[in-house]
């Protein structure tokens, strides 16, 4: 498939550090399973749906399960962010969430008591 996403070996290099030492068995390329993590997420697949370049949908489903609760996603954003210099790609985001009209009544019936003064739903 010509519209799969992979990272260079460079952008591997730049944070495989931050990957967790594997116990015993040795892991299947990184590479390969952040790849295809971020191809799933991106285009918003379900992980049943993985193409089969990027390996078994259950070890990518297991990799960023373990990774997330691990905090390893979090210190790679925060070790890319801290990174002195120009960046090499800006973003915004343009989206916007349009709430249910039927939203407002949450706040007279106090569910979010930082917000309202209102007292609490019994």
């Amino acid at each position: 498939m010509a519209d799969l996403f992979w990272l260079t070996k460079t952008q591997i290099e730049r944070i495989s550090r931050y990957f967790p030492l594997s116990h015993g068995v040795p892991r299947v390329d990184g590479q390969r399973v952040v790849s295809g993590i971020i191809h799933v997420i991106r285009n918003g697949l379900r992980w049943r749906d993985a193409p089969a370049e990027y390996g078994p949908h259950k070890t990518l489903y297991n990799r960023f399960i373990r990774w997330s609760r691990m905090g390893i996603f979090n210190r790679i954003f925060a070790g890319l962010a801290g990174r002195k210099g120009q960046p090499d790609r800006l973003m915004i985001d343009a989206t916007h969430l349009k709430a249910h009209r039927t939203a407002a009544s949450l706040l007279k019936k106090g569910l979010f008591p930082a917000v309202s003064d209102a007292p609490k739903a019994a």
